[in-house]
């Protein structure tokens, strides 16, 4: 059966007293994460939530995401996973947007920004009729949840039994493009399980003995599959912790005998700095992804922790993986291997006409990692995917052995320490300052995070607004990792022949 929760069931069943997943001192085994996700899924079911119905995440990397995620998906709901960084306008956009009716949110802060969220969304569109008593004005109810799971969590009499189907939704995952509208990505339980599987099977090449580290943010796509889910469908063991740390990761590593380790160029970086004498003995194998990682990072790790690193590359949109490096086939380094099995991509030219090996074009993919399209925008679905064949945005080369490259990035998107940044939208909180007329938001270099967000504007005439007051303007609005730290102000920006700001005449 491919779906989703029966990963943990039959893990579960398999493996069900070893560990499932850790957090310093709280383990969880699989017969005991089973037992939560079960009651999790009673629970949502006695709030009326039926198949099909959406429920998001706003939780950092703790075990009670895998208790809620698995619980929604055995009541046979889809999974919102949420940056828990996220501010108020953010979150209300996503519940909006997705029409999610419960929310599992980390008690304390997040949680209280999640519950102005849920107000703010109410704000907007009115009292939205709420039904069930733990709801707030919009009908969306806020579930509090400690490191082990939900508060109040109520015991289950027996275990639900799935009925949605592999081609159903089983998550929705938000990702942007050019225009800074947040789409969501609808992944159903093929995708996902093929994903998790593949990745075990082909790049990790884990089994049940092995330690999986969980840096990797879990509401992203390849912390999701390619940590959590493929750990699952083995009966490996996930160690979490809940925000990447170099020292604290290696210690965790050497603690809990971590084998293989997934992550972003920048947490290589940071991992290699603060190395030391902390090496891990008992590391094996590492992918990473999210962005190129530098040749020179990627041997000096190597040669530092004596284990390999596999490159790959993928998309939300992908589940994430798309192609990759695997330990059978012969590495190249600076590429991004080849596809998958069950996914086949190509390089074509803007007429969708493939383009000879070593040439540049842009990365088609299908297969059974691809989404069903985008939530609730049938024209943006159309487009991305006008023939069977999702148009990736990214430019990259094949080679004669099928291996690809990424060249460049065809949107504008800036990846900040493998997270994505999207300029309209810090465009957006930009032009909401009262100071500012124009603004424009690029990537710049940066030595450690890959690129830093950098933002140029024009004020109006009389403005006193400095370039501090904006950045900080902005850092009150978005998540963390978006708001632009570098920002300069200009008298007017540079456009071009129809009144379109130029970015890339936009440096500091």
């Amino acid at each position: 059966m491919e779906h989703l929760s029966q990963l943990l069931v039959d893990a579960a069943g398999r493996h069900g007293e070893r560990v499932a997943l850790s957090l310093d001192d709280v383990e969880l085994t699989f017969a005991q994460l089973r037992e939560a996700a079960v009651a999790v899924a009673a629970d949502l079911r006695r709030r009326g939530l039926r198949a099909g119905d959406r429920v998001a995440l706003v939780l950092p990397n703790v075990p009670a995401f895998a208790v809620a995620f698995y619980g929604a998906q055995l009541a046979d709901l889809v999974v919102v996973p949420i940056n828990p960084m996220c501010k108020e306008r953010e979150i209300a956009y996503f519940l909006e947007d997705s029409g999610a009716r419960v929310v599992f949110a980390y008690d304390g802060e997040v949680a209280d920004t999640v519950e102005a969220g849920v107000g703010r969304a109410a704000d907007r569109d009115g009292d939205a009729g709420a039904e069930d008593a733990g709801a707030v004005d919009s009908g969306v109810a806020v579930w509090r949840c400690d490191e082990r799971g939900p508060l109040g969590l109520i015991g289950a009499d027996a275990s639900p039994q799935p009925t949605r189907s592999a081609q159903d939704t089983a998550v929705i995952l938000y990702t942007s493009g050019t225009t800074g509208v947040s789409k969501g990505a609808e992944l159903t339980h093929r995708n996902l399980v093929s994903n998790a599987r593949t990745t075990a099977a082909h790049i990790t090449q884990i089994d049940e003995i092995d330690v999986i580290m969980g840096c990797l943010p879990l509401f992203h796509c390849f912390g999701l599959t390619c940590a959590m889910n493929a750990a699952f469908s083995v009966g490996a063991r996930l160690t979490l912790i809940p925000r990447f740390d170099p020292d604290r990761a290696l210690a965790v590593m050497k603690r809990d005998a971590v084998t293989v380790f997934a992550g972003v160029p920048t947490m290589y970086s940071a991992l290699l700095n603060a190395a030391g004498d902390k090496a891990v003995p008992s590391l094996r194998s590492c992918i990473s992804g999210g962005a190129s990682l530098p040749g020179e990072v990627l041997r000096a790790f190597e040669a530092e922790f004596d284990c390999i690193i596999l490159e790959g590359y993928g998309l939300s949109e992908t589940s994430p993986a798309a192609s990759f490096n695997v330990p059978e086939s012969p590495r190249k380094v600076g590429s991004v291997g080849r596809a998958l099995p069950g996914v086949e991509m190509r390089v074509v030219d803007a007429k969708g006409v493939d383009v000879p090996d070593g040439e540049v074009g842009e990365i088609v993919i299908r297969g059974e990692n691809l989404m069903r399209g985008y939530w609730g925008r049938p024209d943006a679905t159309a487009e991305a995917i006008p023939d069977g064949w999702f148009r990736s945005g990214d430019l990259g080369t094949r080679d004669g052995d099928g291996y690809f490259a990424i060249v460049d990035r065809k949107k504008d998107m800036i990846i900040r320490g493998g997270y994505n940044v999207y300029p309209r939208e810090v465009e957006e909180v930009l032009y909401e300052h009262p100071d500012v007329v124009e603004a424009a938001v690029v990537g710049v270099p940066d030595e450690h995070l890959g690129q830093e967000v950098a933002a140029a504007v024009a004020l109006r005439p009389g403005a006193v607004a400095s370039a501090d007051d904006i950045r900080e303007y902005v850092r009150e609005q978005i998540a963390g990792y978006k708001y632009p730290r570098v920002v300069w102000i200009r008298e007017s920006l540079p456009k071009g022949p129809t009144g379109k700001i130029l970015r890339r005449e936009l440096r500091p």
